[in-house]
Parts: structure tokens; sequence; C-alpha cells
């Protein structure tokens, strides 16, 4: 690194008063501030943030539909959801690897979830611990005990078959996926102190989150040396995270919404691009 981590800190901490809530439609967390109640937000959240993989276009359009037939409190929608009277709401949807019967079975397990432990965040709370380093026990608990859940009304048997769509939402840090998603979910409910994220599971210490990583961010922590690993997954996204919790250890994801613009804006190029780079707010610390 050619720059101190002093610098480090101030060129985050400018990136991340600069791509604040006037920056919101750039991203599928906009559907969960839509909505005022902790349940409706659980729900819009775990929709939104599942579906949150391909272009920003097509992830809000997708986001749209499902919420749409969902009406105005999809939390009610989801406590009343029966796949086999409803399931055909979502009939026709798709998106990418998804298609309508894998968003019945996500709500389907949403709702027991619910039935199980009075909200999403308590199901998630019995596979956490405040002495584990990060989230990643409470994270693959959650993925495991979500996929033995009844999927029966969906795919026709109670254990649900290897080839189950809905399996996409819940990977596992135990298979060295990043689980993106799921961590982008958990920062959502998680976080708080700015107006960005919700802070609705109180019991959970936003210091053990794991940074959301998807290519943009595993590309630009890379740039600014943030890991020195070549491949995405879990590791790196734990390596990003230690590195990020120097610079905030209570709050270290604080800068994955910012960081994640720059990708998603194209304000970053993949190769050194002059007009692009000289304008770039973190120039300085930027090895490209």
């Amino acid at each position: 690194m050619k720059y101190k981590e002093g610098e480090l800190k101030r060129q985050l901490d400018r990136l991340y008063r600069t791509f604040d809530l006037e920056f919101l439609s750039t991203d599928p967390l906009e559907f969960v501030h839509r909505y005022e109640t902790p349940g409706d937000r659980e729900i819009v959240g775990l929709v939104s943030s599942s579906l949150a993989y391909g272009k920003v276009e097509s992830i809000k359009k997708s986001v749209g539909s499902v919420l749409a037939v969902m009406g105005k409190s999809p939390y009610r929608f989801t406590l009343s959801f029966r796949p086999e009277r409803d399931g055909a709401l979502f009939k026709g949807f798709v998106h990418r690897f998804n298609r309508g019967p894998d968003i019945s079975c996500l709500l389907y397990f949403a709702r027991q979830m619910i039935e199980d432990s009075g909200s999403i965040g308590g199901f998630f709370l019995k596979g956490y611990s405040p002495t584990h380093r990060n989230v990643k026990e409470a994270l693959t608990s959650f993925t495991e005990r979500a996929l033995s859940l009844d999927s029966s009304p969906v795919y026709g048997r109670k254990t649900l078959p290897k080839s189950a769509g809905v399996r996409f939402f819940f990977p596992s840090p135990l298979d060295g996926s990043p689980c993106k998603r799921l961590n982008l979910y958990l920062r959502w409910m998680v976080r708080r102190g700015d107006r960005l994220d919700f802070g609705i599971w109180e019991d959970v210490d936003p210091a053990k989150l794991v940074i959301p990583l998807d290519t943009h961010i595993a590309r630009i922590s890379k740039l600014i040396g943030l890991t020195k690993m070549a491949s995405p997954g879990w590791k790196m996204a734990e390596e990003v995270t230690e590195s990020l919790k120097r610079l905030d250890p209570k709050d270290p994801v604080k800068y994955d919404f910012a960081l994640c613009r720059l990708g998603i804006l194209d304000k970053c190029p993949k190769k050194k691009d002059a007009g692009k780079c000289e304008s770039c707010l973190i120039k300085k610390i930027c090895v490209l």
C-alpha cells in the first residue's frame, strides 16, 4: 500500500458522505424505504435482497412485480399466503435463474419463520451469538434451518429438492459463497446510525456484519488494498471486512453502499480511464 491507513479512512469517509440517500434510486433498498412498519420492511427486504443479482434495472423490475402482487402490506400478505391457493399469482415470473414457484417458496418460508419465531429476525437470532467473530455461524444456521422448512405445497414434497430454485436465495458460508445477498439483507436490517439502513434487528451487533461482496466490491477492494485475494468468496468478504474494521470497528460495512455506487454508476472503470480516474473521489488510494 502506497498510502497510510489514515488516508484510506479520510477518502472512504468522504465517499460515505457523498453517496447517501440521494442515490437510493440506484439500489433495491429503495423498495424497503417505501414501507413504515418493521414487519413490512423485513418482508420487502427479504424479497428485494434475494433478487439483487443482475443489472439494477432488471432487479427493480422484478422486485416491483412481486410487490405489486403483495399489495399495501407485504407482511399481512405473507402471513396469509398459501402456496397451493396463491402460488398462481406469481405464474410467469422470471428473474434470471428464478421463477414464480421460487418466490412462492420464499414467502412460504418467511411465513413459517414468523410463525416459529415471531419475525424473520427472531428466526435468525436462534443461530446468532455475540461471542462469534462475525455472522458466519449465524448465517450458516439460518440457511440450514430455512432450507429444512416445509416446501411441500410448492415443490411437491416436504424435503426440499436439490434442484429447487429457492436454494439460490440461501447460500452458505460453508460452501465458500460470499453470501452477498444475505449479507446485504443483514446490513439493511441491522445497521443503524444513519438514515440508509433500518436497525430493526437490535440484538445483532453491526460490528459482526460481513461486507456484501459482489463483483464491484471485490474489484474496487483490490484496487484500494482492502484484500490481496484473487477470487471472490467468503474468505475475501471476511478479509475486506477486517480491513474496514480498522477504519470503523463498530460499523465496518457502512462503506458498502458508497463503494458499490462507484461500480453501479460506472464511475470506476475496469481499465484506467483518464477522464473517470481523474474525477474519482478515491483516486489517491487507488492503484489502477
